[in-house]
């Protein structure tokens, strides 16, 4: 009796599933015979060309619009079904793969349409353009960039995808196909007699190229950097660097700034003479904290751009000048210099000036906006010690904040009566 209880329960099960399958993948708008795809095509007849292109999408080469549209009502633009990213997700699932390295950012963000047709196309992959054209759609400052260089990369001018992979990449940073040196080794024999000796007989097969390399294109031969450094321009890699021949052909001949002192002594004695020193200085790597030894297409052979490189040990100002609404134009401009110097100073925080009111009053003719006393002479009421004065700094936040001049409260009021707490 428990045998046909089960074995009944069994068959309704399956009864069920069968049902719920069929009204699944049965017709749920109940259209007539054969309108499936030319239902829609009735009024959106312009789509016939689309159809009839090169590369058709297969949904809509098989006229299943409902795939990715509702035919009634929708919350999502073009009557999408879904978001654009949960519509491609559902068959493309394997574009971005688990623990990929990097991921293109408009894949993450389902934004598939800014490269692709999802109709047609006369581009492989239904794309919207052919090689680089496409690319340099978003990415058009380094395509225009790439136009002016004098000496081209050739992989990078015949197409972008010769590096990168669109979506995302397992192996490396920036989307490339794999890592440095692996990939530029594929086109570039580091073993034969020319490479070699281009390189000072240097092994450098199996280190980071782009040490000394724009990968995209140069103005300089070689493809180096637009900035090189002099020993490295006069193939004078022995100077900082044990013989080619050694067992440790790259390890210097110094550590840290004692080989820098070799050229730099009178710089760097002054630098660090001075009553605050860049903490950056003071660690083994010391001056390679900022700077490249070798090429780079930053000035001063600065690393990264100036706010990338400082962003390394002060991201916490870094983030609040991109996310406050109104900005101090040097920082926002990634010109930390123009306040602080970049080595060491007499004044605190590295400032350029003995005084703040010196520093501002270099861009700033406070002067002519400003009747409030301030100077050596007028002392903060909320110092008990009377040692700290009035200056731009008791009203201004320097970096930028979200209130208006930067004050440092929202209402001018409240501003002033930190201090003549005798007027509330």
């Amino acid at each position: 009796m428990k045998l046909m209880y089960r074995m009944f329960s069994l068959f309704f099960l399956m009864e069920m599933f069968f049902c719920i399958t069929y009204v699944d993948s049965a017709d749920k708008f109940k259209l007539k015979p054969g309108a499936e795809g030319k239902i829609c095509l009735d009024c959106h007849s312009d789509f016939e060309k689309k159809i009839g292109g090169k590369f058709v999408h297969t949904p809509v080469k098989s006229r299943d619009c409902r795939g990715c549209h509702n035919p009634h009502a929708s919350t999502y633009d073009k009557m999408l079904s879904n978001s654009t990213k949960e519509i491609c997700f559902t068959c493309h699932e394997e574009i971005i793969p688990k623990n990929a390295a990097s991921t293109h950012k408009v894949v993450v963000e389902g934004n598939c349409v800014k490269c692709h047709d999802p109709h047609g196309s006369n581009n492989k992959f239904n794309l919207l353009k052919e090689g680089n054209d496409l690319c340099f759609d978003c990415h058009r400052k380094k395509g225009d960039e790439i136009k002016k260089f004098e000496f081209k990369h050739s992989p990078v001018e015949g197409n972008c995808l010769n590096c990168h992979n669109p979506h995302a990449s397992v192996e490396s940073a920036y989307l490339l196909k794999n890592k440095v040196p692996s990939i530029c080794n594929d086109c570039h024999k580091t073993d034969s007699q020319a490479f070699v000796r281009q390189h000072m007989n240097y092994p450098v097969g199996g280190q980071k190229c782009n040490i000394c390399h724009s990968v995209h294109g140069s103005n300089k031969a070689g493809l180096l950097y637009s900035n090189v450094h002099q020993p490295v321009s006069g193939k004078m890699c022995a100077q900082c660097h044990e013989d080619f021949n050694s067992k440790t052909p790259f390890a210097t001949k110094k550590a840290g700034v004692e080989l820098c002192k070799d050229c730099h002594s009178d710089m760097i004695s002054q630098v660090l003479g001075k009553s605050h020193v860049h903490p950056a200085l003071d660690d083994n790597n010391s001056c390679l904290n900022c700077h490249s030894p070798h090429a780079t297409d930053q000035p001063k052979l600065l690393k990264d751009t100036m706010v990338e490189v400082c962003n390394n040990c002060h991201p916490d100002v870094i983030e609040k000048i991109i996310t406050v609404k109104t900005k101090h134009a040097p920082v926002s401009e990634g010109t930390c210099t123009a306040c602080h110097m970049p080595h060491s100073s007499e004044s605190a925080f590295l400032l350029k000036t003995p005084t703040v009111i010196g520093l501002c009053g270099g861009c700033h003719d406070w002067q002519g906006h400003s009747t409030h006393p301030i100077g050596e002479k007028v002392f903060d009421p909320r110092d008990k010690t009377h040692t700290r004065t009035v200056d731009c700094l008791s009203c201004h936040e320097p970096h930028g904040n979200d209130f208006e001049r930067m004050l440092r409260y929202k209402v001018q009021t409240e501003l002033c009566t930190q201090c003549h707490q005798e007027k509330r």
